[in-house]
């Protein structure tokens, strides 16, 4: 067994002080305030002795050398080997940590500048990877064997399946709410008829979708980057990669397609329920029977509007699975980078369906409206 050191102790003979034993931070830590109290004591006068010091580390150094005032003192005999570590510690600037930066307009166009380059940054990669997916779907179809069907129907299963019944619970209490909000305002002016048009057209044309996009890019979206990014820390794509195995055909495709496809479908199921609640509503706060609301529903609102719904919802299915593979993809190797790429690739999802959702009321304003 290696023998103990003695903990670090200071002695005071006149005008000499002597240092000795551990002076390293687990043996310092136990009395701190006690030694940086009686080593402020000493005079630009005092002659050092830190011969008999056994242990030596930086943070001792450290103390050391500020105690000395950051200069070395007129008198002072130590050994060798701690003479080098006091004159790296030297070295240490006093205030190590960085300083913010006023602010002003040079740090406001520098602010920019970065968050510009940033979003380059991103778009490129994000083009590249929707290239690289291209690339592999023209690949399946010349290869139709090594199309990934088990990942996609995993897929399928995980995020439209299991999503059901939470997005059934929000699109039912959404329509309750929407028809009722809605009856109050025309129960004034006599139009209770017109509850069937607003439900109808707001539901599938527009709140499903949106409802739905909202709900997967939260759930499914953040699980897939997740996932992604749990891969990039435990280094198991680098893994994939070093076995000639492509990580955007087995990791990004399938969870494409399966967005893809799960979209619509949920889209569908969502709207259902949420045309349910509001029928409920209308029934009780304005006398609607259900059957005349199911049989109105169809000549009021034309059936392009459900054609448009359901392609809103593989393309925001497709946006949202791009989004959250590509943050996934670019975790670096610890978990704050994986917690910052989660949450980057939900706002990111949200904000691009919101914006493909104004490009599509722009580019089919006129289509299955009723004049």
């Amino acid at each position: 067994m290696a023998p103990r050191i003695a903990a670090a102790s200071i002695r005071a003979a006149g005008a000499r002080l002597e240092l000795a034993g551990d002076w390293s931070l687990n043996s310092l830590g136990q009395d701190i305030g006690g030694i940086r109290r009686t080593l402020a004591q000493a005079s630009a006068s005092t002659e050092w002795d830190l011969g008999a010091i056994v242990r030596l580390d930086s943070f001792g150094a450290i103390l050391i050398w500020r105690a000395w005032g950051e200069r070395w003192p007129a008198k002072v005999s130590l050994q060798q080997q701690h003479r080098r570590i006091i004159e790296r510690a030297a070295t240490i600037p006093a205030d190590a940590l960085p300083r913010t930066a006023p602010f002003g307009p040079r740090a406001a166009v520098v602010a920019l500048g970065d968050a510009l380059l940033g979003f380059v940054d991103h778009a490129l990669h994000f083009i590249a990877l929707l290239g690289q997916l291209f690339l592999d779907c023209i690949h399946l179809l010349r290869n139709p064997r090594q199309f990934p069907l088990a990942e996609v129907s995993a897929g399928v299963y995980k995020v439209g399946v299991k999503a059901m019944p939470v997005a059934a619970m929000v699109g039912f209490l959404i329509g309750v709410v929407l028809s009722y909000l809605s009856s109050l305002q025309l129960k004034t002016f006599g139009a209770d008829i017109f509850i069937i048009n607003i439900l109808g057209l707001g539901i599938i044309r527009e709140l499903g979708p949106v409802l739905v996009s909202v709900l997967v890019a939260g759930r499914s979206g953040s699980a897939m980057t997740a996932q992604l990014g749990v891969m990039r820390v435990t280094e198991e794509i680098d893994a994939l990669a070093a076995m000639g195995v492509s990580r955007s055909q087995r990791l990004v495709l399938p969870k494409v397609f399966a967005l893809m496809l799960a979209m619509p479908l949920l889209v569908l199921w969502t709207s259902a329920v949420a045309l349910l609640g509001g029928a409920v509503s209308a029934w009780v706060e304005l006398g609607l029977a259900p059957s005349f609301f199911l049989e109105t529903l169809p000549r009021v609102v034309p059936i392009a509007n459900l054609y448009i719904g359901l392609l809103k919802g593989a393309v925001f299915g497709l946006l949202i699975a791009l989004v959250a593979c590509h943050f996934g993809l670019r975790v670096q190797p610890n978990t704050e980078s994986l917690s910052a790429s989660t949450t980057a690739s939900v706002v990111s999802a949200i904000t691009i369906v919101i914006l493909a959702d104004a490009a599509f009321a722009i580019a089919t304003r006129t289509v299955g409206v009723v004049a």
